[in-house]
C-alpha cells in the first residue's frame, strides 16, 4: 500500500523536493526572411499562412458551390466563367484561358472538351492560324453564365464587403507575387523529396 503523507512530515520537510522540469521547447523558425519577423518571432507570419489557407479553402468552396448550381465542378465553372470574359469577339486559345483562370492547361484542355461535350462550348480553328484552337460559348452557354452571374454575384458582394479597390490592388500584389514564388518553391519541394528518395535508397543498400 502506498505510503500517505502526513501533515506533520509535509511541515517537517519530509516530502521530496521535485526535479527541475527541462526548459520548455522552443519551436524553430519557419522563415529566415528577417523583414517577416516581428520582434525575432514568426508567430505572425505562421498566423498569415493560415488565415490564406482558410480564405483560400473557403473561396474554393464557394466555386464548387457555383459550379453545383449548374450541373458542373468547380474547374468546370472557372473554365466556362473564363471563356465567358475572355472570348470577346473571336474566341480564346486555351493557352491564354489557362493564364487567365491559373490551372494547368492540360486540365483546361481535358475541361474544355467537357464542356463541349455538354453543349456549353464550342471549339474553331483561327482565320490567321488555322494549327491554333479558339474557344467560345454557345448559346447554351450564355445562357448559362447570365444564370448563375445571379448567385455569383450575391455571394461576391458578401465575400468582399468592406475591401476597398486598394486593398484589391495590394492583395493582387502579395499573390502575383506568391504565384511566382510557388514555382521555385514546388521545385525546391522535388529536388528535396529526390534526394531523400535517394538518400533511403542508399540507406537501404548499405544494410
Amino acid at each position: 500500500m502506498a505510503k500517505v503523507t502526513t501533515t506533520k512530515e509535509l511541515a517537517q520537510g519530509g516530502v521530496r523536493k521535485r526535479k527541475s522540469q527541462p526548459a520548455p521547447f522552443s519551436p524553430p523558425l519557419t522563415v529566415s526572411h528577417r523583414e517577416l519577423l516581428y520582434k525575432g518571432s514568426d508567430d505572425r507570419f505562421r498566423q498569415v499562412i493560415y488565415l490564406f489557407v482558410e480564405v483560400l479553402g473557403r473561396f474554393s468552396v464557394c466555386r464548387d458551390a457555383f459550379g453545383r448550381s449548374i450541373g458542373l465542378t468547380g474547374s468546370q465553372f472557372a473554365v466556362l466563367a473564363g471563356v465567358a470574359y475572355r472570348q470577346g469577339e473571336q474566341g480564346v486559345t486555351i493557352k491564354r484561358l489557362a493564364q487567365y483562370i491559373h490551372l494547368a492547361p492540360t486540365h483546361v484542355t481535358t475541361e474544355v472538351g467537357r464542356l463541349i461535350r455538354m453543349g456549353l462550348l464550342q471549339k474553331f480553328a483561327a482565320d490567321d492560324d488555322r494549327r491554333s484552337v479558339l474557344v467560345s460559348l454557345t448559346a447554351v452557354g450564355e445562357e448559362t453564365v447570365a444564370t448563375v452571374n445571379h448567385f455569383v454575384r450575391r455571394v461576391n458582394d458578401v465575400l468582399f464587403e468592406g475591401v476597398s479597390a486598394e486593398d484589391l490592388e495590394r492583395a493582387e500584389g502579395v499573390f502575383n507575387r506568391l504565384s511566382r514564388n510557388s514555382e521555385f518553391a514546388i521545385a525546391e519541394l522535388r529536388v528535396a523529396e529526390r534526394e531523400s528518395a535517394e538518400s533511403d535508397s542508399r540507406w537501404g543498400m548499405g544494410r
